[in-house]
């Protein structure tokens, strides 16, 4: 019998469609997902990553959650919903708390990220999504994962994201139309990151780039956190707009050119042996008659629209001191990313830095869904940080510890009792589910222990 916390619902909530997945652990050792249920619709009421009609907003959720919940009996435990970096702000900060029992218990850690944020400066408006750790330390060492090492004081350094409280609420209100309460947020471009990188793109750095409808999200990951985050409101639907107005054309129609004929590195010219160098098409408001229009000026239109998103991407790193420093390079993934020639753009761009197109990994699953397709990313990712696979300790969007699950075990289910005896009896075997940690007392540092802090700080500065 499945406890109900271990089911979960993800719904990632896109300007083009929205999806909702209802799945659960298997609990071998593959760290193996079970997807009970899947619903998408049309998006309705949403644009460029923001709820813009409540009513049409949730309309279209129920939908989706109604047809994913057809197959599905098992009452449902928490949902994950993914937000848009378009109303979102990064922070870094810093906390340390004395260890003392002199071994490192996940109540230490919840404390010191606890800390690090109580440090931080919150803008009023805003509320938090995550509190990822940067990096650990245990009297002054670096540790990839503090849990059960001897020491007397733990400094963390995490990276905060925070999200305009308005946009949440709106999100809340639409799911609350279904009668969904408990809710957990996750950056669309943070779930994206943990369904495409490898585990050495993830150690030495890579900025990933998800370029969907009508919004391009993007992350510099390192480690088991992100760096930074960034958002431009131009996307794929933004091409077929284009093609619209310059070649004056209705929308479907532009649409199914980009479709059919999108590619940045055919040879359209008529040298080739590509077939027909023109196409036709209807004219906007007089359908009835049509035109023949080149294929490479049909190309070059496109050309222009992905280069200047790939070069505003490139700015927003330059102005905060990254590029110099992407570690395994530039990693493309959403719908956009099967666009022909745009890793070769992409790496022109970015003046020989590694580019790569990513796809997630498949789940097997009864619905006939390819979950391995690049505009499934954020779904996949969802559904990894909900079980907890390729997710580090961190405190969710409820200010809450979640754990990660260890690589290469089976995951045990562990009772909420066992969770709150865990620092004295010393168990510390993780599972993949979203666990909640009863609230910390935060410990005052001794006065001659504060100058760690800056010691952290200048760990901070060698990583940007």
């Amino acid at each position: 019998m499945n406890n109900i916390n271990d089911i979960f619902l993800t719904i990632n909530i896109g300007s083009s469609a929205t999806t909702a997945v209802i799945s659960k652990p298997k609990y071998d050792l593959d760290n193996s997902v079970d997807i009970l249920g899947f619903g998408t619709q049309e998006s309705t009421g949403v644009n460029k990553g923001l709820i813009t009609n409540i009513e049409d907003a949730s309309r279209t959720i129920k939908d989706a959650i109604l047809k994913a919940k057809e197959s599905v009996t098992e009452a449902i435990g928490t949902t994950v919903v993914s937000i848009s970096g378009n109303y979102t702000k990064g922070i870094k900060g810093s906390g340390a708390v004395n260890i003392p029992n002199g071994l490192v218990t996940e109540s230490d850690i919840n404390q010191a990220m606890q800390m690090a944020l109580s440090n931080s400066i919150i803008l009023p408006e805003y509320e938090v999504v995550h509190v990822i750790p940067l990096f650990f330390r245990v009297d002054e060492e670096e540790v990839d994962n503090p849990i059960s090492m001897n020491g007397s004081r733990l400094e963390v350094a995490v990276y905060i994201v925070t999200a305009k409280r308005n946009a949440l609420i709106n999100i809340k209100s639409a799911l609350k139309v279904f009668g969904i309460d408990d809710v957990r947020f996750v950056l669309d471009s943070y779930a994206s990151s943990l369904a495409v990188l490898d585990d050495q793109q993830k150690k030495i750095g890579a900025v990933v780039i998800n370029i969907g409808a009508t919004t391009t999200e993007f992350v510099y990951f390192k480690g088991n956190s992100i760096i930074y985050n960034g958002f431009i409101p131009v996307g794929s639907k933004n091409i077929t707009n284009d093609l619209s107005v310059m070649l004056h054309t209705p929308i479907t129609s532009a649409e199914k050119i980009k479709i059919d004929y999108g590619s940045l590195v055919k040879d359209y010219s008529g040298n080739g042996d590509l077939g027909p160098s023109k196409v036709t098409i209807p004219r906007i408001d007089d359908e009835e008659n049509f035109s023949e229009v080149a294929l490479d000026y049909i190309q070059t239109i496109i050309h222009a629209r992905v280069e200047e998103i790939i070069v505003l991407v490139k700015n927003q790193l330059k102005k905060n001191a990254l590029l110099d420093n992407i570690g395994s390079g530039i990693v493309l993934t959403g719908g956009m990313s099967e666009l022909g020639g745009i890793k070769d753009l992409t790496k022109k761009i970015f003046e020989g830095i590694p580019v790569s197109v990513a796809t997630p990994k498949n789940l097997p699953n009864s619905f006939r869904i390819s979950f391995d397709e690049p505009s499934q990313s954020t779904v996949v990712g969802l559904i990894m940080f909900a079980l907890g696979i390729n997710r580090g300790y961190q405190l969710d969007s409820s200010k809450k510890l979640i754990r990660p699950i260890r690589k290469g075990k089976t995951i045990e289910k562990i009772s909420i009792s066992t969770i709150n005896n865990q620092s004295n009896q010393g168990n510390h075997s993780p599972d993949m589910r979203i666990r909640s940690n009863e609230t910390t007392i935060l410990e005052p540092l001794e006065k001659n222990k504060k100058k760690g802090i800056s010691s952290v700080w200048n760990k901070l500065s060698e990583w940007f």
